[in-house]
């Protein structure tokens, strides 16, 4: 008898379905018309035993719920309501994966599709505890130095604030960082809207948001992680971000409150400046919203 139960035992686990391969998360790079690369997101999961889920970042706005990923092959596609796409009609997305390697389009209801690849994301796991080097100025309080915009420029350094004017291009150091603790101190008027992109990729939000704890309010991974506890001052106060970021994982401390405490970033957020997550990059300020102020920007780098 005890044969019997071993032997359908070890037959059930031999029977147990191979995982679908397209199962994973997925760094996506979009070709656009004008030769330019945007950057985006992919995870498919499982939602019980038969049906493949997900999660999306296409070129713009957060991430997005994905209700049923179609695997059939090596084919996969998907259809999703639009979001901040002026849109005709879903979002329709389809790729095909080879030798771990996914080639494939995004179309936007009636327009012409957007073609993409896509390559597995790393884990970005740290073998040891980092040590932390010195905190260095980002920013020397009297020119932009070590910044370079992307767009039209509407910052200045005025008397050790660095200022956006109004809506315009976005920020970024020229110098490029993998894991760091990073102080801020920032004011946006009413209704103000920006953003920090760690690593020019994960975006924390800088925001005019009420006292809302969700994915888009202030101090939030947006899209991703949402603030635990609300730390947010009025508009028109000086605030203040420490982040610790490292691998993967960050810690978001508003105004001497922790609000995300060592969370895992699934991916990289809507417009992150590319999708190489296992390289450094830049931080950048979001510029492309409206008027905002930063000061007092030191970076500590681990080693």
């Amino acid at each position: 008898m005890i044969a019997v139960l071993l032997a359908a035992s070890f037959y059930g686990i031999m029977q147990t379905p191979t995982p679908p391969a397209i199962i994973g998360r997925w760094d996506l790079t979009f070709q656009r018309p004008n030769g330019q690369t945007s950057s985006g997101w992919l995870e498919v999961r499982h939602s019980g035993t038969k049906t493949l889920v997900g999660s999306f970042v296409g070129l713009s706005g957060s991430a997005r719920p994905v209700a049923e990923v179609q695997f059939t092959g090596s084919d996969m596609r998907f259809t999703i309501p639009p979001q901040w796409e002026r849109a005709d009609g879903n979002v329709t997305v389809t790729a095909r994966l080879d030798s771990e390697r996914l080639t494939g389009s995004m179309a936007i209801g009636s327009a012409a599709p957007t073609p993409f690849t896509g390559v597995r994301a790393p884990a970005l796991r740290r073998a040891s505890t980092p040590q932390w080097d010195k905190p260095e100025p980002l920013f020397n309080g009297r020119d932009l130095t070590g910044w370079h915009v992307l767009g039209a420029n509407e910052w200045e350094a005025d008397n050790g604030i660095l200022r956006n004017k109004k809506s315009g291009g976005n920020l970024v150091t020229d110098a490029k960082f993998t894991d760091f603790t990073l102080h801020v101190e920032f004011r946006y008027p009413q209704g103000g809207n920006s953003g920090i992109y760690l690593r020019g990729r994960y975006e924390v939000q800088v925001a005019d948001t009420g006292g809302e704890l969700e994915v888009g309010s202030l101090g939030a991974v947006y899209g991703f992680l949402e603030p635990s506890d609300p730390a947010a001052k009025k508009p028109g106060e000086w605030q203040t971000f420490d982040v610790t970021l490292v691998g993967r994982m960050v810690t978001v401390v508003l105004n001497g409150t922790t609000i995300i405490a060592n969370r895992e970033i699934p991916g990289p957020t809507g417009a992150a400046l590319d999708s190489d997550e296992g390289a450094p990059g830049p931080l950048l300020l979001q510029g492309d919203h409206t008027a905002i102020e930063y000061r007092n920007l030191t970076i500590a780098r681990a080693r």
